[in-house]
């Protein structure tokens, strides 16, 4: 009997996920509308960087051969990086010729209830302002973008009226752990945003990919500025909200720039997900528990009842089939075999553990840890 309702409940899960959750899962790029009248504009490009001499160089020469049709200035915030950062990036615009279209901005030091990439970009943001551009472009210093990336954000920018165009980049995807982990983390994010619901305005679902977007400065201005976000660890997220009590957010899949970031162990991909994952939980023990077990019931379950009677194998297998099939298009999008949806629930069982570290690290006072910084800690923990 208990394994019948939690087929029932499962099966029920991926009806709705599949059939009403937006068709998050079938990873659709929009046509880009042709308006070449409306591209020529003046775009202060933002590029927080930490310690990224590894990927910088690359990163700022594919914002430097972008094929726009107005003014592109490059900002990039060196915020306090130990290994060459800036070096890398002068040396790369220098070897394009473009010394003067790339200004290198040395971070202050990140002010009490600012978090360090909120910051960085503020910084950024200071010093662009003379610039008086008509857009932000924020990237991250690991994201290689196409010639024609730029050229197509601000084509659907002015289409639409929109005030934040943000990508989902596609992420690396070689190694066993990054094939295992990294397209799920995609999976659950548009899962959690539906694309088609973040872009309608009678929506309240709110979200921005943080590694590539393009905002219009006057919408910041009138959001308030960055620093209505300064203590927001998921920024992205934070900033998309903000835009969209006012203005209108798209967000959307691309094939247009990837990030070159290696994930190369499954530790360290765990450490990326526990990062965040309590504080998108908002720190609270309940909605933990309430993933959790939506976690199992969707993903764990289904396999798990296999073997406990014909009904309950019956629904289980029919919620396998629709797990698998929402799966796959985020699969040929990576480039790999559909077998690898075999995986998900074996994926789901890794990102509960990593949310339960999530929840432990920021309960001890080493929440949110990113490059040395732990910026997310519960009131009154020492960090540690």
């Amino acid at each position: 009997m208990i394994a019948d309702c939690i087929g029932v409940i499962s099966l029920g899960i991926w009806v709705y996920l599949v059939f009403a959750r937006g068709g998050f899962w079938k990873m659709n790029f929009a046509d880009v509308p042709d308006r070449p009248d409306a591209l020529p504009g003046k775009v202060a490009a933002i590029v927080p960087a930490r310690d990224e001499a590894k990927t910088i160089g690359v990163a700022v020469a594919s914002l430097l051969r972008q094929e726009h049709a107005g003014e592109l200035r490059v900002f990039l915030v060196d915020d306090h990086s130990q290994d060459g950062t800036a070096e890398a990036a002068r040396q790369a615009a220098h070897g394009m010729g473009r010394d003067e279209a790339l200004e290198v901005v040395h971070a202050n030091p990140v002010p009490s209830g600012w978090t360090g990439k909120v910051w960085a970009m503020s910084e950024g943001l200071r010093v662009a302002q003379s610039y008086r551009s008509d857009f932000y472009w924020f990237t991250d210093a690991d994201i290689v973008h196409e010639p024609e990336n730029l050229s197509r954000l601000m084509a659907r920018a002015e289409s639409g009226g929109f005030d934040l165009v943000s990508q989902m980049v596609k992420l690396r995807c070689q190694s066993v752990a990054e094939k295992l982990l990294v397209p799920a983390f995609v999976f659950f994010f548009f899962k959690l945003y539906p694309p088609k619901w973040v872009n309608r305005p009678e929506k309240r679902t709110a979200a921005a990919a943080g590694g590539n977007m393009l905002m219009r400065r006057t919408a910041l201005e009138r959001s308030g500025g960055i620093s209505v976000i300064r203590a927001e660890l998921i920024d992205d997220c934070a900033l998309a909200r903000a835009v969209k009590r006012s203005g209108r957010i798209w967000l959307e899949p691309t094939k247009d720039a990837a990030s070159l970031r290696e994930y190369g162990g499954f530790a360290e991909i765990g450490h990326m997900i526990a990062r965040s994952a309590f504080t998108q939980l908002n720190h609270s023990v309940l909605l933990l528990l309430a993933a959790v077990l939506g976690m199992i019931l969707t993903y764990l379950a289904p396999v798990l009842i296999l073997g406990c009677g014909p009904l309950p194998a019956l629904l289980g297998a029919t919620a396998l089939v629709l797990m698998l099939f929402a799966y796959r298009p985020i699969l040929s999008f990576y480039g790999l075999s559909c077998l690898w949806s075999l995986t998900l629930p074996l994926t789901a069982a890794f990102y509960v553990g990593a949310t339960v570290v999530s929840a432990a690290q920021y309960w001890s006072g080493r929440g949110g840890s990113w490059k040395g910084r732990v910026q997310d800690v519960r009131p009154g923990a020492r960090p540690s």
